[in-house]
């Protein structure tokens, strides 16, 4: 059963939890600013993402505040100098971006209650934060409010003008995740840090199309014992192996029942084996369904 949430019939700050709970984990960006005094403004945003990379494009949104009505310090100074850096959010800074988060006055700077540093940006006013990993130089194209109630955002649409990468986080001309480290921004106070054993990789078809699940006999398309994405490594092949370059499947496999049987090849799919886990199903199958 599924709970129906339909938006104006519950408080806008539990829908906001409920939206910001389920699209997630969201990246952030530590939006650096100026105001037309010259202060410095430093605030994270996780309704932010890339669009376009040519041109290069990066979107966030400044939300109205729930609780009154109000707009943030980094709204005003952009509306101003149509100018900003996004800032890349790593585990090794991810409890200072937390200090300033904070709604401190205008006229507080961000980047000395946080304890970071200050570095000069070479095409727009605002400072980079040395600390980040990666630095996003922008030009806001386009500001487009989506409401006028609490709760409702700004699209900052920004033009990237160049992009600071520390050498350490690069594996030749990549980004590697594991050492760039990056944190992602969950619901209530709860994050993930994207490195380690949460990152996995998948393969991504291009030209090269899946056989997809109806390619697939019916007891493994639709086996209780897998799970979708244990079947979806095997339709996720090109091409189906040919029987003859099959391995022959041992009698000690023969003489399993299903559910110890497919523990093996739940374990061939952990290592990779995904002909080897099609081969042997089939065979296993064909001699032990009921006739």
């Amino acid at each position: 059963m599924k709970r129906l949430i339909t938006p104006g019939t519950i408080p806008t700050k539990d829908l906001h939890q409920y939206m910001i709970g389920a699209v997630s984990p969201r990246p952030i960006a530590f939006v650096s600013t100026v105001d037309e005094n010259g202060n410095d403004n430093l605030a994270p945003y996780s309704f932010f993402n890339a669009f376009s990379s040519n041109p290069p494009i990066v979107v966030f949104s400044s939300n109205r505040r729930v609780s009154n009505n109000t707009t943030k310090d980094t709204l005003h100074n952009i509306y101003i100098n149509k100018e900003l850096v996004v800032n890349m959010v790593n585990y090794n800074i991810v409890r200072q971006m937390s200090i300033a988060s904070a709604e401190y006055p205008s006229q507080v700077d961000e980047f000395t209650k946080s304890g970071l540093t200050k570095a000069s940006a070479s095409q727009v006013k605002a400072s980079l934060v040395a600390e980040s990993p990666v630095n996003m130089e922008c030009r806001v194209k386009e500001i487009i409010a989506l409401g006028d109630q609490g709760g409702a955002g700004h699209l900052i649409i920004c033009d990237v003008l160049c992009i600071h990468i520390d050498e350490n986080v690069l594996d030749g001309d990549r980004i590697d995740p594991h050492k760039i480290d990056l944190m992602g921004r969950m619901g209530r106070t709860y994050y993930v840090r994207a490195s380690g054993d949460a990152i996995s990789s998948i393969y991504q078809p291009v030209t090269d199309l899946p056989v997809g699940f109806d390619a697939l006999p019916d007891y493994i398309s639709h086996n209780h014992f897998l799970t979708g994405n244990e079947i979806a490594q095997i339709a996720g092949l090109n091409k189906l192996p040919e029987r003859d370059l099959w391995q022959p499947l041992p009698s000690s496999m023969l003489e399993l029942d299903e559910t110890s049987f497919c523990e093996v090849v739940k374990q061939w799919l952990k290592e990779n084996k995904v002909e080897d886990a099609y081969a042997g199903m089939v065979q296993y199958y064909e001699l032990k369904k009921p006739q």
